[in-house]
């Protein structure tokens, strides 16, 4: 026998019993995006590499570390590592500027980080996001952080902790990198390997540092919120005052960073507490990246978005497992109730009722273990008698009674038992 090959690290198999709590997570995150008026869009995996060391930014951990690229026809090609970036690369190439004065556009799938796999990280993971495109806010800031914080109330994630912050536009960002850097340079042997690096390619990403040296030297850092322009103070107040009279709690933090250069004034992070978080404990972050369009060869556009980790919600959430199951089962006795068996099956499925045929045979008792053991709401018993009689015996196997139905009663009968009736 040849060695059995395994999956790639940090390359995780669904199996079908997994998929059915992500297929209810997936529903009702669609759910609550299209009740806020998101349109679903659909991006490539692979995007040419100049598209993300433009928009994340080389410096950043994502570009310099962490991404999966490769050269095709001698043109550098990544494995998206985030979602944003193929959205923007969208818009601007499809004019959807030119179009409609607002987009709300919402996307989900894989995305691809050599990082180190953990507890909710992986290789490959998955992620669903929203983007705004047309909108300065900050209203449309306020609401989406609200709609994330009520999506995972309705997941039943109830102790989360909303963090906020502005990095101010652009020259914002320019005036704190030199306050950061004039403040850390005295301190810089203190400073983590990776930290001392970041002081000369991307300092702010010092303040996301969760080693132990540089969280004691950033305890005294100074605040973005001190250099901040007239007109970035102004859109945060107005950000706050919308949460405060939506009832939406949040933290201001001012050394909330993450780890994208595109992001200008709101930042948010969604951190939950319990379930099987453990410390990898943020659910959701986003915020603004008012220049990133026009970096792209768009328009000046000013734009919001966040991303979910949906293997951390997963974590965070006991959501029920969609069912997926087959509602009937046909279990037929005899070569003559086979054909019947699988024109009955048809006639359901198109009825909107699944369906599963037990075709390999065997004794009623058998079949019968495995309709309970899928979960099925009705055994379905056709024998040669019953073809002969023209019934089919329907069995509900929770109340434990039957009958027999005539056949031509039988999709009827049995479309109103799933759908809450009775087979008695």
């Amino acid at each position: 026998m040849s060695r059995a090959i395994s999956a790639v690290k940090g390359m995780n198999d669904l199996l079908p019993t997994d998929v059915a709590r992500w297929r209810a997570l997936e529903s009702t995150i669609r759910e609550v995006v299209r009740l806020h008026g998101y349109r679903e869009i659909r991006v490539p995996v692979i995007e040419h590499t100049q598209l993300y060391v433009r928009s994340v930014g080389e410096g950043t951990d994502i570009v310099d570390k962490e991404m999966y690229s490769f050269v095709f026809h001698d043109e550098p090609m990544t494995v998206r590592p985030e979602g944003t970036a193929g959205v923007v690369r969208a818009y601007v190439e499809h004019g959807l500027h030119a179009k409609e004065p607002v987009s709300r556009l919402y996307y989900e799938g894989p995305m691809f980080r050599g990082e180190r796999p953990a507890r909710g990280r992986y290789g490959q993971f998955y992620q669903a996001g929203c983007e705004v495109f047309g909108d300065p806010g900050p209203l449309v800031d306020a609401e989406m952080i609200d709609m994330i914080v009520g999506l995972l109330r309705r997941l039943g994630i109830t102790d989360v902790e909303v963090l906020l912050n502005s990095l101010g536009g652009k020259g914002t960002k320019a005036r704190y990198r030199e306050r950061l850097v004039e403040y850390l340079e005295p301190h810089k042997d203190a400073l983590s390997e990776d930290s001392k690096r970041r002081l000369t390619t991307n300092p702010l990403r010092i303040l996301d540092s969760k080693d132990p040296r540089d969280q004691k030297v950033i305890a005294s850092a100074p605040s973005v919120l001190d250099v901040i322009g007239d007109d970035d103070r102004a859109h945060f107040d107005g950000l706050r005052r919308h949460l405060d009279k939506l009832g939406t709690p949040y933290t201001v933090e001012p050394r909330l960073v993450r780890g994208l250069d595109y992001y200008s004034r709101t930042l948010f992070e969604v951190r939950g507490r319990g379930g099987e978080l453990g410390a990898q404990n943020t659910l959701v972050g986003g915020g603004r990246y008012d220049g990133l369009v026009e970096e792209l060869g768009g328009p000046p556009t000013p734009a919001i978005g966040f991303a979910a980790g949906l293997e951390r919600l997963l974590l965070a959430t006991s959501v029920a497992p969609a069912k997926d199951q087959p509602e009937v089962f046909v279990a037929p006795l005899g070569e003559r109730a086979m054909g019947e068996a699988l024109a009955l099956a048809r006639e359901l499925r198109e009825a909107g009722v699944p369906t599963l045929v037990e075709g390999r045979g065997g004794s009623l008792k058998s079949m019968l273990r495995r309709a309970n053991a899928l979960g099925s709401t009705i055994a379905m018993v056709i024998g040669d008698g019953e073809v002969d009689r023209g019934v089919v015996q329907l069995k509900d196997l929770a109340a434990h009674a039957q009958r027999d139905v005539p056949r031509a009663e039988v999709v009827s009968a049995v479309t109103e038992a799933v759908r809450g009736g009775s087979t008695g």
